[in-house]
């Protein structure tokens, strides 16, 4: 009996090992094994230098209204493997080439019963894996809907976990450190959106998800390319330690409709040993396609300022009235309407914000509460507030774009559609064309508040289609978006490089809000950043904001060193300079760095790296070729000790330091810092003590 159970079992592995197909990196230290298990299940595993990090993991989609799900039952068909390998230049970015190198696996399997075909398609980079699903155009399977995606990612182990709360809504949710074994018992009890009336699994949470196992492996589940789909969370059975996908719902429950031929985005685990590797890659966008767009001379890196921070503060409002009974939707006479004394968008506090980025070598003013619609938009007329080209009685849209454009300005739009989607696509023809008669190139679009139509996500299908027709109508007119409030990106901008900046995370405006955590700015760019770039409103040099507003009590949680810092480390070609003008002129010599700093890059190198510690990064500017440097600080005091071999061979640099004072501390002395110069060249050492909550910043000119 037991010789027959052991050819049992060896028949059995033969089975599937016949039906696996292995795929190794171009370094050779990653590799990735298909393999149909018995039944038919299509499996994946990933191993890094030998030692498996992803365990045997399921494959496949469950469908709607249809009997025989894409999930077993599969029979292997052709393997193809090719290799690309190929250098392209982004419009802007951290570097100013990015070699796109992979071996690649299209693995097509057939499902007896129903007569289907699915492709999985695997590419294997140095970093990392992408892997998608493809559905040719065939008889058997032509318009589908997704119930649920079956994607599994199996852990090697109980690893170390920087994660945020399953939402279909939002992701400004400040970052968790925890085992995955602890997820379930530290969740947000009530989570702040709509995705809290769902089934939501109390153990799910959002991708870009970094991890570290005990042996120092560190792990990124993330997704790529995801257009005409819905954003994917991810559920962990914490007993086996296995996440699976779980898509966002539409107001119907469901989670995708498709037509083939058609493909799912990217889903991706990146693997090192070395964090620095993590936070360089540009995976991400070599999984999307080549810019759509032909002639990119209009798309340009931008530093601004803005009227913002004040409303954020609380100090002013985006609202002209306060006299709701005199206001209704669409009116565009405000005669009888009563001036609250708090609006931040009047004319001359505009030019006042002109004159300070004319004078500062800034390039644009962001300008927020200017347009008609905020009074029914707080009073709850919502699906019909805005429509984008109305300014208030205040605000002189006219003579301030001529002044403007008189000190070399710009002004940028803000379009805060309050969520009311259909309304700003009846609109954003007229919108744009608004923004092209006055000479602005750049907008701030917003998405506060639920979807309208109700019951629709920030996440879904549909809604992501949106915020992609948004970009694409933009660049007809040939305008950049910045969005805040809409779905992480997912490497779209270097389809798609109009779309300069996005928020999708827990900017500085949270810092006003009764602040974040101190290590949130340490974990970031190994989360939300690895899918493109974040306006996070860094800058502020005034830490207690009850002395820009004596009822808010809010504290920044952040030594003035560390703002500065956070203009390279938090890559962006979208920077603000987001503290009021009076508060830079309080701290000139420091403000100085913000002016100085370059936001376009010919490279980028990352100098130390630990998720949720710390992050340097040193950066040359393109044009100039000026090398710039910051590191960001969490809770923590550490001393940064770093080689300048990244600096040009034979050259010698003045290297300006910006650094927190001895007795710097984010809480009870964040302002404490201190300027000095040194002479340094290629073969000098830097060692710099970090406060709690600091950081240090660098400009090297060369002498």
């Amino acid at each position: 009996m037991k010789k027959i159970l052991c050819l049992f079992l060896i028949s059995l592995t033969l089975l599937v090992i016949a039906h696996a197909q292995v795929l190794r990196s171009p370094n050779g230290k990653l590799t990735m094994t298909f393999a149909l298990q018995t039944g038919g299940t299509p499996t994946y595993t990933l191993a890094f230098k030998g030692k498996e990090v992803v365990k045997p993991s399921k494959l496949g989609l469950e469908l709607k209204n249809d009997k025989q799900s894409m999930l077993d039952g599969f029979e292997m068909g052709k393997v193809d493997n090719t290799t690309h390998d190929e250098n392209w230049k982004p419009v802007w970015g951290e570097v100013s080439t990015i070699r796109n190198h992979y071996n690649e696996m299209a693995v097509t399997i057939r499902q007896a019963i129903s007569d289907r075909i699915v492709v999985i398609r695997f590419r294997l980079f140095d970093e990392g894996l992408g892997f998608r699903y493809e559905f040719p155009e065939q008889k058997n399977l032509s318009y589908f809907i997704i119930k649920e995606e079956r994607t599994q990612f199996a852990m090697a182990g109980n690893h170390t976990a920087f994660w945020i709360a399953g939402d279909y809504d939002t992701q400004e949710y400040d970052y968790t450190t925890s085992k995955l074994s602890e997820i379930r018992a530290l969740m947000p009890k009530a989570i702040t959106s709509n995705a809290s009336q769902t089934q939501f699994s109390p153990t799910g949470v959002q991708t870009s998800l970094m991890m570290k196992t005990a042996d120092g492996i560190y792990i990124n589940l993330h997704e790529a390319a995801v257009i005409n789909y819905a954003a994917m969370s991810l559920n962990l059975d914490d007993k086996a330690m296995v996440f699976q996908s779980w898509l966002t719902p539409d107001a119907n429950g469901d989670k995708g409709h498709m037509q083939a031929s058609c493909t799912t985005p990217w889903r991706t685990v990146m693997v090192s040993d070395d964090a620095r590797d993590i936070v360089a890659s540009k995976m991400i966008y070599n999984l999307n396609e080549p810019s759509k767009i032909k002639n990119t001379s209009w798309i340009h890196p931008v530093k601004y300022v803005g009227v913002w921070w004040e409303m954020i503060t609380g100090k002013s409002s985006w609202a002209y009235t306060n006299d709701l009974p005199s206001v209704h939707v669409g009116i565009t006479d405000f005669s009888k309407a009563k001036p609250n004394g708090t609006h931040g968008a009047t004319t001359a506090n505009v030019k006042k914000y002109i004159d300070f980025a004319a004078a500062n070598g800034f390039d644009a003013v962001l300008v927020e509460g200017w347009n008609q619609g905020w009074e029914d938009w707080f009073g709850h007329e919502k699906d019909f507030v805005f429509d984008f080209v109305t300014p208030y009685p205040d605000f002189d849209l006219k003579g301030l774009n001529k002044y403007a454009h008189s000190k070399g300005i710009k002004l940028i739009m803000h379009h805060e559609t309050s969520g009311s989607v259909r309304n700003y696509e009846r609109h954003m023809d007229s919108a744009y064309k608004l923004m092209k008669q006055y000479g602005y190139d750049a907008v701030k679009s917003g998405y506060v508040g639920n979807i309208v139509p109700a019951g629709e996500y920030h996440y879904s299908q549909w809604i992501n289609n949106h915020y992609l027709y948004a970009i694409q109508k933009a660049a007809e007119y040939h305008i950049m978006v910045n969005a805040h409030e809409a779905v992480r990106p997912t490497g779209i901008a270097r389809t798609w490089p109009n779309m300069i900046g996005n928020e999708s995370a827990r900017g500085t405006e949270f810092q006003a809000f009764g602040g974040s955590k101190v290590n949130h700015v340490t974990i970031l760019p190994f989360t939300r950043l690895l899918g493109g770039p974040m306006d996070y409103t860094p800058g502020i040099f005034e830490m207690d904001i009850s002395k820009i507003n004596p009822s808010n009590n809010s504290h920044v949680n952040s030594t003035l060193a560390n703002q500065l810092a956070l203009y390279v480390t938090m890559y962006s070609p979208l920077q603000m300079a987001a503290d009021l003008p009076e508060n830079y002129n309080r701290f000139k010599d420091a403000f100085q760095f913000i002016k100085d700093v370059a936001i376009d890059w010919q490279d980028s190198k990352y100098l130390e790296a630990e998720p949720g510690d710390y992050l340097t990064v040193a950066r040359k500017a393109k044009k100039t070729g000026q090398w710039f440097l910051g590191s960001v600080n969490g809770y923590e005091q550490r001393v940064s000790d770093i080689p300048l071999d990244f600096l040009d061979a034979g050259k010698t640099y003045t290297a300006t330091i910006y650094a927190d004072a001895k007795d710097a501390h984010y809480k009870t002395n964040p302002q404490a810092y201190t300027i000095r110069k040194v002479v340094v060249n290629n073969k000098s050492r830097l060692s710099q003590v970090c406060a709690p909550g600091g950081g240090y910043a660098v400009s090297f000119v060369q002498k």
